[in-house]
């Protein structure tokens, strides 16, 4: 893999995802980060689904996100996942989430980053991941 693997996937702010402030819930930005996580493994060819299948999950064990621009209730957010190195145990996906006005003008909202441990289903103990699935990241 020599250049990043990277996936855009669009959200609309729901009114439940708002706090009293009108904005949205500081925790809230980890579960976007996790659509965009999902929605670039399914574009990789090789979805969660496939992993399980498998015998891996991917359960998490870092996460951080940086607060840059708030977003509202009906903000159309594009949340941009990015794989910028290979993965040996761990699985470090780094995001930014922008919004996108009329004009074409892009704010951006939030970065962050999470790391996934590759974890064997049935052994509960850390392991490689799949050949199938470092194939699918060096083919996109």
């Amino acid at each position: 893999m020599t250049d990043p693997v990277s996936h855009a996937a669009r959200i609309r702010v729901r009114y439940a995802d708002t706090d009293q402030m009108k904005i949205v819930y500081n925790g809230k930005y980890l579960e976007y980060f996790e659509v965009g996580r999902t929605e670039l493994i399914r574009a990789l060819g090789y979805p969660y689904a496939q992993l399980e299948r498998d015998g891996i999950l991917l359960p998490l064990v870092e996460a951080h996100c940086r607060y840059h621009q708030p977003a509202r209730y009906d903000d159309l957010l594009t949340v941009i996942s990015e794989v910028r190195e290979i993965p040996r145990s761990t699985l470090r996906i780094d995001y930014r989430i922008v919004l996108e006005d009329n004009g074409g003008k892009q704010t951006l909202i939030t970065t962050g980053y999470t790391v996934h441990a590759f974890l064997d289903v049935e052994r509960q103990r850390p392991v490689r991941p799949t050949p199938a699935f470092l194939a699918a990241l060096g083919n996109s």
